[in-house]
Parts: structure tokens; C-alpha cells; sequence
């Protein structure tokens, strides 16, 4: 699994759980992951949804760190359940979309409604686990080919698009890292400045593009043309 925040992330015995909501409406998918994400150290599983309606019920009643959510369920699919999560809580859960095809169009408009990443179901399931972890700790599971596959086939538009945000050169630098799936840590060792320097560029450029965090920074830079598919960096 290639990505932003994909690399080692340590647990401590004495730190809390990252708490966990699944949410897959068919019923063998979702007790397979509660009962082996349940296994895997640093996660507790909380609880589990069928559907989109009962996915937001009970993050208001469990308040999970981070939510697996499938994209197509029944009564609201996981993009519209996203949106919701995001938009009525001032401390939201993490929301990971786990998919059965990387190609999936639906996935670019849950990153667009503000989740932090995708996972394919077919991935092995202690890369699912520490894709948890990660986006529990701020960091934001990317797959760049993929998304790069899925936003070419959309029309792209202009880089003038996002001057009106206003991004210095050394922010577009960053955001163009970021579309490559590097890390925090990545980034600021390519750039030869400090961790914190680089927190402060990506923090400056969600804000500019309003932004729910980096990873539709990354879909509204492929989509302005900022970056483009093939870019390798």
C-alpha cells in the first residue's frame, strides 16, 4: 500500500485505543472486519452500521476516532453518510471509504465530501489496520495511481483556477508533494526544512483551498490541473 502516512506507526501499551466504526451493508464483510481489525493491536471496534442512516446514528452515540465506511449501502450510501458526519460535528471521525474497486467513481466524491482516504477490501488486513492508526493520528491514506486514474477520467480544468487561492510557490510545491502521496516527514526531508515548517505550508494551503483536510486538497489540485495525471514528483 503505497501513500501519505503509510509508513511504520507505533502504538504505545499505555496509550488508548483508536476506536473504530464499521460500517458495510453486507453482513459476512462486516463481522470478517470486526472480528479481525478486533484482533489487531491499538483498535478497539465499537460498534457497526448496516447502512448510512444507522452509520451516523451511532457515531453520534459511540463518537469513534475513525469510521470504515463502505460506499454503496442502502437508505444513504457512505458518500452522503461522509458529508453528514462532517458538516454536524465540530470533531468529526476520521472517515476511510473502503471500496471493492480502486476505479470505483463514487470514491473521488467521498474524498471530495471530506474522507480521509480509501481502502480496498482485498488489501491484506494489517494494512487495513495500520491504515486505521494512521488516520487516526492525522495523516491521510492516499493511493495516488489510483486517484490518478479516477480524476483523469473527469474533465480537468486550469491551474489559474487556484490563484484565486492565493498559494505561494513554496505552498504549491507542497500540495503538488502531497498529490504524490508523501507524508508529512516525506515532504519535509525532499524539501530539506523542518517537520513543523511543513505542517505549517499544509495547514496554510487547506485553509486557502477550504479544504476538509489533505486529501480533497489533493483532488481539488488533480481537478484545477495543478497537478495532472503522470506527475511523478
Amino acid at each position: 500500500m503505497t501513500g501519505a502516512g503509510t509508513g511504520p506507526a507505533t502504538t504505545s501499551p499505555t496509550s488508548a485505543p483508536v476506536t473504530l466504526l464499521i460500517a458495510d451493508d453486507d453482513e459476512v464483510t462486516r463481522s470478517g472486519l470486526r472480528m479481525l481489525l478486533a484482533a489487531r493491536p491499538g483498535i478497539a471496534v465499537v460498534g457497526e452500521a448496516a447502512d448510512g442512516v444507522e452509520a451516523v446514528e451511532q457515531v453520534r452515540r459511540l463518537r469513534p476516532d475513525v469510521v470504515l465506511m463502505d460506499v454503496r449501502m442502502p437508505r444513504r450510501n457512505g458518500i452522503e453518510a461522509t458529508r453528514q458526519l462532517l458538516a454536524e460535528s465540530a470533531e468529526p471521525p476520521k472517515v476511510v471509504v473502503i471500496t471493492t474497486f480502486e476505479n470505483d467513481g463514487y470514491v473521488t466524491a467521498a474524498l471530495s465530501a471530506g474522507a480521509s482516504g480509501f481502502l480496498l477490501k482485498r488489501l491484506p488486513v494489517q494494512q487495513i489496520a495500520e491504515a486505521v492508526r494512521v488516520v487516526a493520528a492525522g495523516e491521510a491514506i492516499l493511493f495516488p495511481a489510483a486517484l490518478r486514474r479516477m480524476v483523469a477520467a473527469r474533465p480537468l480544468g486550469s491551474a489559474e483556477a487556484l490563484p484565486q487561492a492565493a498559494l505561494t510557490g513554496r505552498e504549491e510545491e507542497v500540495l503538488r508533494l502531497m498529490a504524490t502521496g508523501l507524508s508529512n516527514p516525506e515532504i519535509a526531508e525532499s524539501l530539506t526544512v523542518s517537520l513543523e515548517t511543513v505542517k505549517t505550508h499544509v495547514g496554510n494551503v487547506l485553509t486557502k483551498l477550504g479544504a476538509q483536510n489533505r486529501t480533497h486538497a489533493v483532488v481539488i489540485a488533480y481537478e484545477s490541473g495543478l497537478v495532472v495525471p503522470g506527475f511523478a514528483g
